[in-house]
């Protein structure tokens, strides 16, 4: 995040309004909801997840054990549980 003077980007009138309400002080000013990016989408996170996700009900789908998910992605047994269920359910 970038620290910008608010005199050099807000025109007049809103700068005095604001002025009203706060002086000297830092203020954030959030994106607007439909700007905002979902989690793990700029990170590509989210994208990651989708691939494991997908990779572990495949491999269910071929055969392997859920306890042998377990250990090979370090998850819960209800977590794969969950992905299986989810990933069956979005077919």
């Amino acid at each position: 995040m970038q620290y910008k003077n608010a005199k050099e980007v807000l025109p007049p009138s809103l700068l005095k309004e604001m002025q009203k309400y706060i002086q000297g002080d830092l203020i954030y000013i959030p994106k607007a909801k439909k700007e905002r990016a979902g989690w793990g989408e700029v990170s590509g996170t989210r994208a990651l997840i989708a691939e494991r996700n997908e990779e572990i009900f495949q491999l269910y789908n071929n055969g392997k054990s859920i306890e042998e998910l377990e250990r090979k992605f370090h998850l819960s047994i209800d977590s794969i549980r969950k992905i299986i269920y989810k990933m069956r359910r979005n077919q």
